[in-house]
C-alpha cells in the first residue's frame, strides 16, 4: 500500500540564513512520499539567491517566488494551490522538522480516523545559531494537553506550538484555505479548524522553533499592535462558532484577558470593541 503524499510548504520572509538548513531538514525526512515547495515572499535580504542556489542543487524542491510581499496567510494560499498532497505542513524558513515528524504526524492521524484532521507534537526551542534553549512541554505539561475535541480549550488558553502541526487537506479545503484579512494564521486556524475537526497529540519534540527577535509571534505583544487586531477578529468568530453555555463562558473570560493586555500596550480603540463584544456575548442565549 503506497504512502499518501505529504506536501511541506517552506515559507520564507528575510530568513536568508535559516532557509538552507529548513529545507534540509524537509528533504530528510524519514516518511517516503514527500513534495517540497519553498516560497520567497519578496525578501529583502538574500533569501530569493540561496533559495535559487537551494533549488539549483535539488531538482526536487518546487519553488515560488513572490514579486511583491503577500504577508504569511496570502502567501501560504498562493502555495497552498501549487501542491497536492493529502496532509500539508506549513513550514517557517527558520524552524527546523525533525527527521520522523512526518511519519509520526501521519501516522497517528490515520490510527486515528478521518475525523481527527490535525496532528501536534511537543517541540525544542533554539537559539539563532541552533543551541537549545528549552522544550515546549517544559511550560506546556504533557499531561496537560488536549486531545480530540479541543475546541472550548483553544478558547481558554495556548497550549499549541504552531509550528509542529501538520494537517490533513481535508482541512484546509473545509476552511478555505487561510483567512488572507489576518496578520497570523495560527489562532484562527485552531479554532476555525477544531469546531470541525479533533486534533492528535504526540508527546515526542518532532520540530525544533528558532526564537529570534524579529519573530512576528511577538509583534502581537507590543504597543499599537496591528497583530493585536487579529486577534480580536478571531473571538468575533468564535463568538458566532459558539454552541453552548460553557463556551460562551470561555469566550467571555477570554476577551476579558484580551481587555487587560491591550490596556497595557496602550491599544485603547481595541479595548473599546472588546468591551462592546463581551456585552453582545453575554446577551446570548444557548444551551447548557
Amino acid at each position: 500500500m503506497s504512502s499518501p503524499l505529504v506536501s511541506i510548504v517552506c515559507l520564507c520572509y528575510n530568513q536568508g540564513r535559516f532557509v538552507e538548513e529548513a529545507v534540509q531538514s524537509a528533504l530528510q525526512q524519514t516518511y517516503p512520499n514527500i513534495e517540497v515547495l519553498v516560497v520567497d515572499d519578496a525578501s529583502t535580504d538574500d533569501s530569493a539567491q540561496r533559495i535559487r542556489a537551494i533549488a539549483a542543487n535539488r531538482p526536487s524542491v518546487k519553488t515560488l517566488f513572490l514579486k511583491t510581499n503577500h504577508g504569511h496567510c496570502r502567501a501560504f494560499n498562493k502555495a497552498y494551490g501549487m501542491v497536492t498532497g493529502d496532509f500539508i505542513v506549513d513550514l517557517a524558513a527558520d524552524d527546523v522538522l525533525l527527521p520522523e515528524r512526518v511519519a509520526i504526524g501521519v501516522s497517528d492521524l490515520e490510527k486515528a480516523g478521518s475525523g481527527y484532521g490535525v496532528h501536534f507534537s511537543d517541540a525544542g526551542y533554539i537559539d539563532a545559531s541552533g543551541k537549545h534553549l528549552f522544550n515546549h512541554s517544559d511550560n506546556y505539561p504533557h499531561e496537560t494537553i488536549p486531545l480530540g475535541d479541543i475546541y472550548i480549550e483553544l478558547i481558554r488558553r495556548y497550549f499549541i506550538c504552531p509550528p509542529t502541526m501538520l494537517f490533513r487537506r481535508s482541512v484546509l479545503e473545509a476552511l478555505g484555505g487561510y483567512d488572507e484579512s489576518l496578520s497570523f494564521e495560527d489562532f484562527d486556524f485552531w479554532i476555525r479548524s477544531s469546531r470541525q475537526f479533533s486534533y492528535a497529540y504526540s508527546p515526542k519534540v518532532l520540530v525544533k522553533k528558532r526564537v529570534v527577535t524579529s519573530a512576528q509571534n511577538r509583534r502581537q505583544f507590543r504597543f499599537f499592535s496591528r497583530e493585536s487586531a487579529t486577534t480580536y477578529k478571531v473571538c468575533e468568530k468564535i463568538m458566532k462558532l459558539n454552541r453552548s453555555r460553557a463556551e460562551q463562558e470561555a469566550l467571555s473570560k477570554r476577551v476579558l484577558y484580551e481587555m487587560r493586555l491591550n490596556t497595557r500596550l496602550l491599544n485603547f480603540g481595541l479595548v473599546k470593541k472588546y468591551f462592546q463584544l463581551w456585552n453582545k456575548n453575554r446577551e446570548l442565549v444557548y444551551p447548557e
